[in-house]
């Protein structure tokens, strides 16, 4: 544990002048032990006539008792020297990922190809923040949400890698779109949040615009280019090149100073995918900077609480206390336990000494920020985290019944949520309906609302064209990099990476047909 000294202080320094009565207990003792200090007789006199206790022992109960209030004093004060500056993975700002889908990012000059890359850099930020909120947008010549905030990475990713060139129809580079959807996403979250656009060029016609889209707005953008000035060959589904008419390969347009212009117009960093980690460390580093600055001067800064470390001496020094004849035995267990009660509750192990000094709702809260989800699902005593708790651990009957006992928004929403995970969409969608009621213009419910009436849709039409049949194989669109058949064990198909597998149509299938019906609706007059 490294201590910055230039920021250690304390949090509450009221405590310190405990000290000072520490540092005084044992003069007064003596001055009260003193026996000549209510006799009238001259010192000189009075100290041949007292006849004076042999006493060997130099630790004296008063001595521990002062030591005990002192420790206590620095215990209760809070030192620190470290900001409570939440991870990155646990920022409270959404992270919106923007996938260039036009048939440029298919060029092969950043291997496999410009789009399979850009989808592995994205699968490897969503891995890395895990537990945080991220949203997926798709674009070309039009946006489309692919997911609202979310922090499932499994159902984050199992939509990300089947985004494909071939999803939407219109042709070309909306950054705009993408930027409008972003900032209807982060209305409805209240909080400053960033966007990520992987893409290979830009639609110069649209600069004035976006850079009007983004003034005094809390949505920061960052422009991760994917390729290089030498542009790349095209190829197909099947990994063949693209020939144009006259059998030569098709090479797909790098487009950097389309790219410098957005950004100059954007007020956006302008960074490259890269092979290492490089891109992603610098996605993170502006995420965070911009959340951080967002808040304003007028945050609280939280500081770790380093306090709780002395109780442990604390607790030796009461022990040292239980001693034959001494009578402050009591007075410093009550001291230790009034000092306890005062410290704020901090990381503990369960057991019996969590249950003396925290709740089982705290207990909860430490387990689950862990992410010790099943732990905090046994400890949890509130209905609402403890669906929570069930709902990151996968055990979805165990969320069911925690969030049926409620009745507010965020609890029908998480509700639909679970009946997503068990394929149960016509109950999902009424639960969103509910959150809805009590919430109108909620964006996730509005946005899960219309997955779960398409999905239950698709599986109703499945249905009719194999009445009674339960799938037993699911195949993916068999595309480079796009994954290949996979056999479920019916047992198995309810885990939280799997769960939209229930049915026999793949991920890209829905939102290539979503995507088009959308386009279809704006382009009607």
């Amino acid at each position: 544990m490294q201590i910055d000294l230039a920021a250690f202080h304390f949090l509450r320094p009221a405590w310190l002048l405990l000290i000072l009565l520490a540092a005084a207990l044992p003069a007064l003792w003596l001055r009260a032990q003193d026996p000549a200090r209510n006799i009238s007789i001259p010192p000189a006199l009075l100290r041949h006539l007292l006849v004076e206790p042999q006493d060997s022992a130099r630790l004296r109960p008063v001595h521990l008792l002062a030591a005990l209030l002192a420790l206590g004093a620095i215990a209760a004060a809070g030192p620190t020297w470290e900001q409570d500056r939440p991870a990155f993975l646990d920022d409270r700002a959404p992270l919106i990922l923007a996938l260039d889908l036009s048939p440029s990012m298919d060029a092969a000059d950043v291997p496999p190809s410009r789009l399979e890359a850009a989808r592995n850099k994205f699968h490897q930020l969503i891995e890395r923040r895990k537990g945080s909120r991220i949203a997926l947008l798709a674009y070309a010549g039009s946006a489309h949400l692919v997911l609202p905030p979310t922090d499932d990475p499994a159902l984050l990713d199992s939509f990300l890698q089947v985004l494909g060139s071939d999803m939407i129809p219109r042709p070309g580079k909306n950054a705009l779109a993408a930027i409008e959807q972003a900032k209807r996403l982060l209305a409805a979250e209240h909080t400053p949040g960033t966007l990520v656009l992987a893409t290979d060029g830009a639609d110069a016609s649209q600069l004035d615009a976006v850079e009007q889209a983004l003034k005094g707005s809390d949505l920061q953008v960052l422009v991760l280019a994917v390729g290089n000035q030498d542009g790349g060959m095209l190829r197909d589904a099947h990994g063949q090149p693209r020939l144009d008419a006259s059998g030569k390969p098709v090479l797909g347009r790098f487009d950097g100073d389309g790219l410098k212009q957005l950004a100059d117009a954007a007020d956006a960093p302008l960074g490259s995918l890269t092979l290492n980690d490089d891109d992603l460390d610098w996605i993170e580093l502006h995420a965070q900077r911009h959340f951080q600055a967002a808040q304003g001067d007028d945050e609280e800064i939280h500081w770790k609480d380093a306090g709780y470390w002395l109780c442990w001496p604390l607790l030796a020094l009461a022990f040292l206390a239980v001693r034959r004849g001494w009578s402050v035995n009591w007075l410093a267990a009550l001291l230790l336990g009034l000092f306890l009660q005062a410290m704020p509750a901090q990381e503990a192990n369960a057991g019996a000494l969590a249950d003396a000094f925290l709740t089982r709702d705290q207990q909860g809260r430490w387990a689950f920020e862990q992410g010790r989800y099943p732990q905090a699902a046994e400890l949890f005593d509130d209905p609402y985290w403890k669906g929570r708790a069930a709902y990151q651990a996968s055990d979805y009957q165990a969320a069911l019944a925690a969030f049926a006992r409620l009745d507010s928004a965020e609890s029908w929403f998480y509700l639909g949520n679970t009946y997503m995970h068990l394929s149960k969409f016509a109950d999902a969608a009424a639960a969103y309906r509910q959150a809805l009621q009590r919430q109108p213009g909620m964006a996730e419910a509005q946005a899960n609302l219309e997955l779960a009436l398409a999905l239950e849709k698709i599986a109703d039409e499945q249905r009719e064209v194999t009445p009674g049949d339960e799938p037993d194989k699911i195949e993916f669109d068999k595309q480079k990099g796009k994954g290949k058949d996979v056999v479920m064990d019916k047992q198995k198909a309810t885990s939280e990476d799997i769960w939209l597998q229930n049915l026999s149509t793949s991920p890209a299938q829905f939102l290539k047909r979503k995507f088009m019906l959308q386009d279809a609706r704006e382009a009607r007059p």
